[in-house]
């Protein structure tokens, strides 16, 4: 069961023995160029260098399966959002317009299609850098990463709680449903909706009380331990960097290089094959 829980797993791999620091920076750094960028060519680019480190990071898919499937819908969704309500706006964003099919209002470009694409290739590499990010980084030593960027310590400290919980919850919800499942609770795609949705009830109520009451013993420890007195504090998982984190500052300030550089070769965001 552990396989499929969602979180942070130590691994013997490059990635996992970068700093939480090194991987924060790159992380922010290239989802901020590439949600910048509207050059295809770079973003194909940055498509292809997530899905060599999610490789490289030895992450299976089954563990982030369900929030690739989550991902997905809400990217489709969004897309055919775009399209009912804005379906000209890539014809306006591109200066021309080859029509595909449909007329007036309706009507569909190659431009409309293109820019969709783009975004497309957005939500593409920035989720297997947000997965490469949250599961090679221990919760402990992200806080740290998110301190030393700048981010208060207490909101870094809840960041790494809501990290390190998240298979405990997971957790919990397996173990409520194989309970209310022996109680005759029917869960399953066999059984109809309004008994799936029954079900799921008696799952999410225990649930909630139960991570409730997880979030009130620890907030009591915490203000016992007096935490929030000092301005500043140290962190169990703290590593210094050493030459692979180096190396991957300094590989994200090419591509960040890079990205800025086609914005002035193209005279802006855009790369437009339509001219």
């Amino acid at each position: 069961m552990n396989n499929s829980l969602f979180g942070y797993k130590a691994r013997d791999t490059w990635m996992n023995q970068t700093t939480g620091t090194a991987k924060l920076v790159g992380f922010l750094a290239l989802t901020t160029v590439g949600m910048v960028s509207y050059d295809t060519r770079f973003l194909v680019a940055l498509v292809i260098l997530s899905f060599i480190l999610i490789k490289i990071s030895h992450i299976q898919y089954r563990e982030y399966a369900l929030l690739l499937k989550l991902v997905i819908f809400i990217g489709v969704l969004n897309l055919i959002m775009i399209t009912v309500l804005a379906p000209q706006y890539g014809a306006e964003l591109y200066g021309s317009k080859h029509v595909l099919f449909g007329s007036g209002y309706w009507t569909i470009t190659q431009e409309q299609l293109f820019y969709e694409l783009n975004l497309l290739l957005k939500y593409v590499f920035s989720f297997p850098l947000s997965i490469v990010l949250l599961f090679t980084t221990n919760p402990s030593e992200f806080a740290s990463g998110l301190n030393k960027i700048g981010v208060p310590y207490k909101v870094s400290y809840a960041v790494a709680l809501t990290l390190r919980y998240i298979p405990d919850v997971q957790s919990d919800y397996h173990t409520i449903s194989l309970a209310q499942q022996a109680r005759g609770y029917e869960i399953s795609k066999k059984a109809s909706l309004t008994k799936r949705m029954k079900g799921a009830v008696q799952i999410i109520l225990p649930l909630v009380f139960s991570s409730l009451d997880r979030i009130d013993t620890i907030s009591q420890a915490m203000e016992l331990r007096r935490f929030g007195r000092y301005n500043k504090r140290t962190w169990y998982q703290d590593q210094k960097f050493s030459g692979r984190d180096f190396g991957m500052i300094i590989g994200t300030l090419i591509i960040v290089a890079i990205g800025i550089l086609l914005v002035f070769q193209n005279g802006g965001r855009l790369w437009n094959p339509f001219n």
